[in-house]
């Protein structure tokens, strides 16, 4: 079949309930003449309805005629309502959870466990050494099993090791118990990438990520008025660092409990949605030409994703991202403290940089949501300027203008965009559930990787101002605008070279490619998956 002129999709605005119509533009696979090609699909034979999620719903789906409803916003709104929250408080306490070792370092934790040297250091790299080896059986297992619950079960284990840190003793203990920690918070990320491209669409997916991720900020503010609260229980038994070790491991036990009983495997067991709603999300999710979700681990899957340039460039921005995260979220209380301020100061003073954050990546959110233009990229490449100028200000601005210092700590954590605007990425322009889980394996493992060289490279001897870490946090930053642009110049040809080649989409195309989605093709595969970037 050839495929002839753009396909319009009549879709409902995301602040209207008006109808509007709008450029169906997904995204699109390398050109070799053996691939993507255009065979008739008459029949739905090829769908492995074993392992391909809301298969069962697909002869139905096609029978019934969704294009006139208008009501989508308001299941939209439903959705949003239950699962939207539980995947920002997830994301808020996981990320406060990265920062308690941080807040601890600010009473007491390494005079109390007699840490030596760069033992900090290592302290804070062991966790991403646990995260970096827990990255591949625990994507592996989200992509098998029922997401939800296994999530679930993950975070209980993940609070009862965060209770346990107050019975450390010394620097072996703390090692352990970081390493462990690590392997159990590898499938909190992925899984809630996950759980957002099963309920979302490609064009619904940026504001709803960029929420939850956003929620580092508020996690950053949570964070540092808990700390500093708790870093007044002088007379308490337990000394500070080990209460705020105590209250965020039982904070996170009961969230667990309680997402176990909300949180959905899929759209297709979802119990807030009636029979008819699952129809209409699965219908509008599978637009993306991806399906749902595929239980079977293709090999093949994986070996082309190592083959796609695509993987690679976003698994070098993610090792960038690493670096910065790595260096900045361990570090900046011993930055601030180093500037000449206490260590409950140190604490209270961090409240600006998780506001900052927010605003910033919601914001984003916003802006990729409203825009009918592929601006993924561009916003990418734009959330980077404010924490380079930020990191520049550090490594040049004397140290007796503290204040101005402190300022540009405070644009530190907008870290979370660049990684953030990576995972919508991710999921925009790779088709295949394996495939997926291999790009997402591969981005964690290098972030991961970069998340222990920053923890790494912040030397003891070079305080208050790391002149070697600023400038390792400054090239990554230069390295990630760079490939941005790279990320950016290769998606536009790739979409250009389809076009050329087969034409662009008509509505009968989509339809072919939603049963290719169904199908667990890849966009190497789908002749009529474009790339959103």
């Amino acid at each position: 079949m050839k495929i002839a002129s753009m396909m319009k999709e009549t879709i409902l605005g995301e602040n209207s309930s008006d109808t509007k119509e709008k450029n169906f533009i997904t995204i699109g696979p390398p050109v070799d003449e053996d691939e993507g090609s255009l065979e008739e699909i008459t029949s739905f034979a090829g769908v492995d309805k074993k392992h391909a999620v809301g298969a069962e719903f697909i002869n139905e789906l096609f029978d019934t005629d969704f294009d006139a409803d208008l009501d989508y916003a308001k299941l939209r709104r439903k959705i949003d309502t239950w699962l939207l929250p539980v995947l920002c408080v997830t994301y808020m306490l996981q990320f406060l959870d990265k920062l308690s070792l941080n807040y601890a370092s600010a009473y007491n934790l390494k005079e109390d466990l007699h840490l030596k040297g760069n033992e900090y250091g290592d302290i804070a790299a062991i966790f991403n050494a646990g995260y970096m080896v827990g990255t591949i059986p625990g994507n592996w297992l989200i992509q098998r099993v029922p997401v939800a619950k296994f999530t679930g079960c993950t975070l209980l284990v993940w609070s009862i090791l965060l209770v346990a840190h107050i019975g450390a003793r010394n620097y072996s203990d703390m090692m352990a118990l970081r390493f462990l920690l690590g392997i159990m918070e590898a499938t909190i990320s992925p899984s809630n990438m996950m759980m957002c491209g099963m309920f979302y669409n490609k064009q619904e997916q940026p504001f709803r990520m960029c929420t939850f991720l956003s929620m580092n900020g508020i996690a950053t503010m949570v964070g540092a008025l808990l700390s500093y609260g708790l870093g007044h229980c002088t007379n308490s038994s337990l000394a500070p660092w080990k209460l705020i070790f105590l209250v965020i491991g039982l904070i996170n036990f009961a969230w667990a409990l309680i997402f176990l009983y909300l949180a959905p495997d899929s759209p297709t067991n979802a119990r807030f949605l009636s029979h008819e709603e699952k129809l209409k999300v699965i219908n509008r999710v599978s637009k993306n030409q991806m399906g749902i979700k595929d239980t079977k681990f293709k090999f093949s899957q994986a070996l082309e994703a190592q083959k796609d340039l695509n993987c690679w460039i976003l698994a070098l921005i993610g090792l960038g991202c690493g670096v910065i995260n790595g260096g900045t979220s361990n570090f900046i209380s011993s930055l601030i403290k180093g500037f000449g301020f206490s260590g409950l100061n140190a604490t209270v003073l961090q409240l600006p940089t998780g506001a900052i954050e927010f605003v910033c990546v919601f914001t984003a959110g916003m802006l990729a949501i409203t825009s009918k233009k592929n601006i993924r990229t561009i916003l990418l490449f734009m959330l980077c300027t404010p924490t380079l100028a930020g990191l520049i200000g550090i490594h040049l601005i004397p140290l007796e203008h503290k204040w101005a210092l402190v300022g540009c700590c405070w644009l530190l954590y907008i870290i979370g965009g660049p990684i953030i605007m990576c995972w919508i990425l991710i999921n925009a322009t790779v088709a295949g559930s394996s495939k997926i889980t291999t790009v997402k394996i591969s981005w964690f493992l290098c972030y991961t990787a970069g998340n222990i060289c920053g923890s790494k490279i912040m030397y003891p001897d070079e305080a208050p101002k790391y002149i070697s870490g600023m400038k390792g946090l400054i090239s990554s930053y230069a390295g990630i605008m760079f490939l941005s642009i790279v990320y950016y110049v290769m998606m536009y040809y790739r979409n250009k070279t389809r076009d050329m080649k087969y034409g662009k989409l008509t509505p009968e195309d989509v339809k072919e490619g939603v049963i290719n989605g169904f199908k667990d093709l890849t966009d190497f595969e789908n002749a009529y998956f474009r790339y959103s970037y």
